[in-house]
């Protein structure tokens, strides 16, 4: 993968980063996501919410400077010749319009951790952030950087399948199949089952919104409205461990998805279907390396990562020969990749590369609050609820 920020700029773009730090499951990810293509260097940072950890943690991982708040943060850049260009927030879902805002107030571009905000209130608000300053925003929708989920999406557009008719979508999990809400409970659950920092339903906010945002990304529609049941199957939670969906798509196809997080055993068990008139496709994410393709009247083929014939959706966001797995953290990266050459386009004033666009911005995110928010008046109703998020 080549790199036009340094053939652009001359220089690595300058990323800072709040949250992320030691213990944290997803600060990691997104540090070497950002750093995997020399694209980024991760030059200053508020770790923790504790200064003295954040500041340890910083030394730790040579990030020059850090900070003991995002205000002093993102001032004391401001008015450094060698300041961010961009701001990570990896943060719990309560604190991202604040951080994000506050970056957006400064001229920075950001790339956010799912979900765009807890309510469809605060997901508006920061669109209108986003369309004001005209900055780049990236939500890490990371499922949706993988190499075949891209080839997958091209073929729809492609017209492959003929019209998108059925959508699949299982995401399941075995985190709470069994009671965690008492005693040692892990950090990383603990702010999650809080609604008033998690949000109101830990699922759907958790994983849903990565079911819902893989659906639209391959087939191109937009979920419409919903026929939900979402709740907890363990007696006595308080939490949403499970939710169910039908759906319906602005583009006419149907579907279904399913998510939980008390599936005892499942190892991340992502998985799409998606059918049209003439064929469909299937991925699993524990075999991102292929994309099964259907057709009507014909054998099924098994697509493999890297090999020729793909799209170039899917040759841009691989990196190394066809044999060699790329998993979990490569397709994160790509979503750093892309943002990173769009925000470089921002700076030079140039055209970013199209290819470069095609990641989760803040108006998809909007969409996945309201499919959540839909789906909670649809359980508590009764009856199919609608998805608009303007």
């Amino acid at each position: 993968m080549s790199n036009p920020v340094i053939r652009k700029l001359g220089r690595r773009l300058r990323l800072g980063m709040i949250g992320g730090g030691s213990g944290a499951m997803i600060g990691p990810v997104h540090r070497a996501a950002a750093t995997l293509d020399g694209r980024f260097e991760v030059v200053a940072g508020v770790l923790s919410s504790d200064p003295a950890k954040g500041r340890r943690d910083a030394a730790e991982l040579g990030i020059r400077r850090s900070y003991d708040s995002p205000d002093e943060l993102l001032s004391a850049e401001a008015v450094r010749d060698d300041g961010i260009d961009a701001l990570a927030v990896v943060t719990p879902n309560d604190t991202h319009l604040a951080y994000a805002g506050a970056a957006l107030d400064r001229r920075l571009h950001v790339i956010c951790d799912k979900p765009l905000t807890n309510t469809l209130a605060d997901a508006r608000s920061l669109v209108r952030k986003v369309e004001a300053s005209g900055r780049v925003f990236c939500l890490t929708h990371n499922y949706s950087g993988y190499p075949m989920v891209r080839e997958a999406r091209a073929r729809v557009r492609a017209g492959e399948l003929g019209p998108v008719r059925l959508v699949h979508v299982v995401y399941a999990q075995g985190s709470l199949a069994a009671r965690v809400e008492h005693g040692d409970i892990p950090k990383r659950l603990r702010w999650r089952l809080d609604p008033s920092v998690g949000g109101a339903s830990h699922v759907l906010l958790d994983i849903g919104t990565h079911a819902h945002q893989l659906a639209t990304f391959i087939t191109g529609q937009q979920v419409s409205s919903v026929m939900a049941e979402v709740g907890a199957v363990l007696p006595g939670r308080a939490a949403h461990d499970t939710a169910s969906a039908l759906l319906r798509f602005d583009g006419g196809a149907r579907g279904v998805l399913w998510t939980t997080k008390a599936a005892a055993g499942a190892e991340n068990a992502l998985t799409i279907e998606v059918y049209g008139e003439e064929g469909g496709l299937a991925f699993e994410q524990t075999h991102p390396n292929h994309l099964r393709l259907m057709r009507r009247d014909a054998a099924p083929v098994l697509l493999s990562r890297g090999q020729p014939g793909l799209s170039e959706a899917a040759a841009r966001a691989t990196r190394i020969p066809s044999g060699h797995p790329e998993g979990f953290h490569e397709a994160f990266a790509n979503l750093y990749a892309d943002f990173a050459d769009a925000v470089a386009a921002s700076l030079t004033g140039e055209a970013a590369d199209p290819l470069a666009l095609d990641f989760p911005t803040v108006h998809d995110g909007a969409r996945g609050v309201a499919f959540v928010e839909a789906c909670l008046r649809s359980t508590a109703s009764g009856r199919w609820a609608d998805c608009a998020a303007a």
